[in-house]
């Protein structure tokens, strides 16, 4: 039976329940921290940046990270960073000092489906507006710099003899970035108008979160760390066939005076008053999906516990976190939570969407079969899983039942969490199973693959461990890329495969657990920057479009500055 709530909360929408709590100022939420004011950058009075001199190697080495993942995405939902959150609130009710960690929400997904990215009900960080907004500037900043070396690219070909790398144009492979979903953007034509505008050449954008710069920052250790990604990102070739890289072009001081602030974590609070450092937003579907090494590390540096998120399900953000992140910056979780809904495992099961708030045994089991890929997933890299089973009202505790005992017949903890309605009292009984697990554990983190191995042999591992393909089918391009790679010494990068969030495979329409499929890579991009390649499979798209009712058409804001519709 599910625990009864002492709680009285109101209930609304997310930004309803957001404007009955009253925020701490900033600086009482550093002081939990035990950083002074003087060592805040405030922006305003509840929103500061954290100067990189905060962290605190030794007690970051002592700290225990905690990443939540989740089964596969559905049109029902899951609330990872909902649970996250929560996670978080239910960890300091029980004693447990702890921080979480998460990653910007980008306009992309606000403005198109999601209306907001700042959790939910009463598990949320604050202000959700701003948040969800512009928050401090970090995106608008990165996306400039990623413009600045478009613009120094264009340039360059525009240039006298003198001064000109004798970049082939036709080999130029950055794009420009915005911070939208805009499928008209995704290929366009640049330089038209005549000589005096340029050199005309096929060009596109990306979105911010799928830029090169957005993974460069999340990845880098500082501001010297940083200016050499910058340096090493891949541009294109001359015409007599030698790599150009932006250092080439003198363009990383530059890029990186642009990001001077960016480079800095920001402090906010959750909707419990305890703090939440977010910093770096990339996808988990077409870039690493997790938020930066500095942004982790500061957390690590205040807290005994750190909850962090990776985008997506297991197959995507964990798997990145875990085998790119971890392994560039050091890191080892102690525990990994699954984020798992009655409702998301009936419609992997093949219930209909608009039938998932009825109970059906049959659905649910067959759509256990998801939830068992994942923690099988996360199994492989010698970490202890707890699933979290966000509570939603239609739950009936014969649903609830049924997957907490499929999950303790395979030696796993299920646990029930109501974040959204109850917030981290609702997260109590899984804050004090996670707590456990993480400070008992004798387990010691694994990666699943080395850097070192070949390229094909990295990526064939993750779609066969990880997505459960057969195999691997390369295009006539992504083959060429292949040896390219290999010419330019970089086979000994990781792998941050683009691949649909809807499904194990490449097939969106292939829910629950597909068998008895190839993942097709369509073509490999060189992110050496980040410090990564990156295989394109299916029909991904690094530019996403609006659908067909976005979600700007309901946000609104009025004469007194009060926005309305995120959600």
């Amino acid at each position: 039976m599910l625990k009864e709530s002492t709680n009285s909360k109101f209930i609304g929408s997310d930004i309803e329940i957001a404007r009955t709590v009253k925020l701490q100022p900033i600086t009482q939420i550093a002081q939990q921290l035990d950083i002074d004011a003087g060592s805040l950058e405030p922006y305003g009075h509840y929103k500061a940046k954290l100067p990189l001199s905060l962290i605190d190697p030794e007690r970051a080495a002592n700290s225990k990270l905690i990443l939540v993942t989740a089964i596969s995405p559905t049109p029902a939902g899951e609330g990872k960073t909902t649970m996250s959150i929560g996670l978080t609130q239910g960890m300091n009710r029980i004693g447990k000092q702890t921080t979480v960690v998460l990653r910007e929400p980008s306009l992309g997904p606000v403005f198109g489906i999601k209306g907001g990215a700042t959790g939910g009900g009463w598990s949320q960080v604050l202000p959700m507006e701003d948040i969800n907004l512009h928050f401090t500037g970090d995106f608008a900043a990165i996306e400039k710099a990623h413009n600045l070396l478009a613009a120094l690219i264009d340039n360059n070909l525009q240039s006298k003899k003198s001064r000109s790398l004798g970049i082939d144009p036709r080999t130029v492979v950055w794009k420009r970035a915005m911070d939208m979903n805009d499928r008209a953007l995704r290929n366009v034509v640049v330089g038209m108008g005549g000589t005096g505008n340029g050199v005309p050449r096929e060009a596109g954008f990306v979105i911010t979160a799928a830029s090169e710069i957005m993974a460069i920052l999340c990845l880098s250790e500082n501001l010297s760390d940083l200016k050499q990604r910058l340096g090493n990102i891949f541009v294109g070739f001359t015409y007599d066939k030698q790599p150009v890289y932006a250092r080439d072009l003198n363009a990383p001081g530059s890029m990186a005076a642009l990001m001077k602030d960016a480079i800095k974590p920001n402090l906010v609070q959750t909707i419990e008053g305890t703090p939440a450092i977010i910093h770096g937003g990339p996808f988990a579907n077409i870039a690493q999906g997790t938020n930066s090494v500095i942004a982790t590390r500061m957390g690590m540096s205040m807290s005994d516990y750190v909850v962090t998120e990776a985008g997506f399900g297991s197959d995507l953000g964990a798997e990145k976190f875990l085998n790119i992140k971890c392994q560039a910056a050091g890191l080892a979780p102690k525990a990994i939570v699954l984020v798992a809904t009655i409702r998301a495992l009936k419609y992997h099961g093949g219930a209909d969407l608009k039938n998932l708030t009825t109970v059906d045994l049959e659905s649910l089991e067959r759509g256990l079969a998801n939830l068992d890929k994942h923690l099988e997933n996360s199994q492989k890299y010698d970490v202890d899983v707890v699933v979290a089973i966000n509570q939603f009202t239609s739950d009936s505790d014969e649903e609830i039942a049924l997957v907490q005992q499929h999950c303790a017949d395979r030696g796993f903890n299920a646990v029930v969490a109501n974040v959204w309605a109850e917030g981290g009292e609702g997260a109590e009984e899984l804050a004090a199973v996670v707590a456990n697990k993480v400070d008992s554990t004798a387990r010691t983190f694994k990666p699943l693959y080395d850097w070192k191995q070949p390229a094909t042999e990295k990526i064939e591992t993750v779609c066969r461990e990880i997505y459960g393909a057969d195999g691997v089918e390369y295009s006539s391009k992504a083959s060429a890329d292949l040896k390219q790679i290999k010419r330019l010494g970089l086979e000994e990068l990781p792998v941050c495969i683009a691949k649909t969030q809807k499904s194990l495979s490449d097939d969106p329409g292939k829910i629950g657990r597909p068998k008895g499929f190839n993942i097709t890579v369509r073509e490999i991009e060189i992110a050496a920057g980040a410090g990564f390649l990156i295989p394109i499979t299916g029909d991904m798209m690094r530019m996403p479009g609006l659908p067909a009712k976005p979600a700007a058409e309901e946000i609104d804001v009025d004469d007194d500055g009060n926005i309305s519709g995120l959600f």
